[in-house]
């Protein structure tokens, strides 16, 4: 389980956070909504460790293990990944010896693959995403649309196969057809890995169309405002976010 407990955070000396929590349960689809500055994408961001965001109180627990005070790459590398609203390009290095690079820094000695073993396995991964495999030859989000890097992403994740999936917004700037392709293939992966859990960061209900969440999660100023099902989403589409602003 992620455990977030009573979590405050600021930037710049601006509160942002004031005493959230929230619970991701393995083998669940969270979705986390809310209004433009309620703080969603500052959480996602405080939880892998950005340095820009100071936590000030609270605790963050990643299977019992506290990780407040964790590097990135040990929350990577404890199960935790996040999925980019605006991903990075990064000239020069091709994409698929980057993914087989974070792939074997999670094995144990020994257990690290070679080329054309890993380039098998991220090809059957791109083919039960339905991605295309032009995208694997390519350099690192170098050149791609927004729709290519937000598959990038996800086949990042189908790789890796973490633990918690933290997706920030990843629906924003999609067209239909990459839509379907990216929300489809997170039921895919958790078909493979029941255990792994989401965390989307959305403020579309488009995505709906695609995934059923276990669990909806409202955020308003800074903190967690109402738990639910898909009842909240449908409220919010009737009414919006004003009756959880009281």
């Amino acid at each position: 389980m992620l455990k977030v407990e009573n979590l405050h955070c600021e930037i710049d000396g601006q509160p942002i956070l004031m005493g959230l929590n929230i619970e991701l349960i393995p083998g669940k689809i969270h979705v986390l909504m809310g209004p433009n500055g309620s703080g969603k994408s500052t959480l996602a961001k405080t939880l892998m460790g950005h340095p820009s965001y100071e936590v000030t109180q609270g605790s963050v627990e990643l299977d019992g293990e506290d990780m407040i005070d964790a590097e990135v790459d040990e929350k990577s590398q404890k199960g935790l990944f996040m999925a980019f609203q605006y991903p990075v390009e990064v000239p020069g290095v091709h994409f698929t010896n980057f993914l087989r690079m974070a792939y074997n820094s999670r094995q144990p000695e020994g257990k690290k693959i070679p080329i054309f073993k890993f380039n098998k396995l991220v090809r059957e991964k791109a083919e039960l995403l339905g991605i295309e495999q032009e995208l694997l030859d390519r350099n690192l989000n170098e050149g791609l649309s927004g729709g290519e890097k937000k598959k990038a992403e996800i086949l990042q994740l189908a790789v890796l196969n973490p633990k918690y999936v933290i997706l920030d917004e990843t629906d924003s700037g999609l067209d239909l057809d990459a839509l379907k392709i990216i929300f489809s293939g997170l039921t895919k992966l958790q078909e493979v890995n029941p255990e792994m859990s989401f965390l989307i960061i959305t403020h579309y209900q488009r995505i709906f169309d695609y995934i059923k969440p276990d669990h909806v999660h409202i955020m308003y100023k800074g903190k967690v405002v109402q738990e639910g099902g898909m009842e909240l989403v449908d409220q919010i589409s009737k009414e919006g976010y004003s009756n959880f602003k009281k």
